[in-house]
């Protein structure tokens, strides 16, 4: 789906916001690279985001990126071999999705859904610890977890979460339990907590590891807006 001109504002202002920019700096960037110099910076950032990009670091990182292309800067090897010397090391590169409105998505059979945080708890008991730390739904607060039922017993099998970020957009995740993928209960899940933050006035935002294949097929099939990359490595 295409997102409404008001919407790719909010989305620049968030990102500005969380880079430490000027509330307007991408919408005044006009195709020019935003660098900002932060000596006391734990991490590196690079977002293309929109057409537009910006680059956080401390000033040794930016003069070592001179002369450098925003598709250069958008790889984690990259930016890797700017901070070797300064102990570069971890996250990654992210896939950046947003979406102003869905198709609600209708379940084959009515579903038991519960917006509590034990049966999210429990969920995260049967998946993979990498899974669980990438999904990160402890720090997602609204959870909306669809449970399995059967003999009289509960069991959960997909939560789609969100959590306000920067205080205008939704910041999404999903996680499935190993033995309930390829079923189509991810999209569902996250389509049930996208609907709840667009009703919440929200502006959904789903950032995917590039190498997630799952996590890229969901914002796919939910139909959100492919907006840019974001890379990044710690410090020390």
């Amino acid at each position: 789906m295409t997102l409404e001109p008001g919407s790719v504002d909010i989305i620049q202002l968030a990102w500005a916001r969380s880079l430490g920019l000027d509330d307007g700096a991408f919408a005044a960037a006009a195709g020019e690279r935003i660098t900002r110099a932060d000596d006391s910076a734990r991490a590196v950032r690079f977002v293309r985001l929109f057409g537009n990009s910006a680059f956080v670091g401390p000033q040794w990182v930016l003069d070592a990126a001179r002369g450098l292309s925003d598709g250069e800067l958008a790889q984690h090897g990259t930016l890797l071999a700017l901070t070797r010397e300064h102990g570069g090391h971890g996250l990654g590169a992210t896939a950046l999705f947003f979406a102003d409105d869905l198709p609600l998505q209708q379940p084959a059979e009515e579903l038991t859904v519960s917006p509590g945080s034990p049966e999210a708890v429990e969920l995260e008991t049967a998946c993979p610890p990498d899974d669980v730390n990438e999904v990160g739904l402890a720090d997602l607060e609204h959870r909306f977890t669809i449970m399995h039922v059967e003999d009289g017993r509960k069991t959960p099998v997909a939560c789609g979460a969100y959590t306000e970020w920067e205080g205008i957009l939704a910041q999404m995740g999903v996680l499935v339990a190993p033995d309930w993928r390829r079923r189509g209960l991810g999209s569902l899940a996250a389509s049930i907590a996208a609907h709840e933050a667009l009703a919440s006035g929200l502006t959904l935002q789903w950032c995917a590891e590039v190498s997630n294949k799952g996590a890229l097929a969901i914002a796919r099939s939910l139909g959100l807006a492919a907006g840019g990359i974001q890379t990044s490595v710690l410090l020390g």
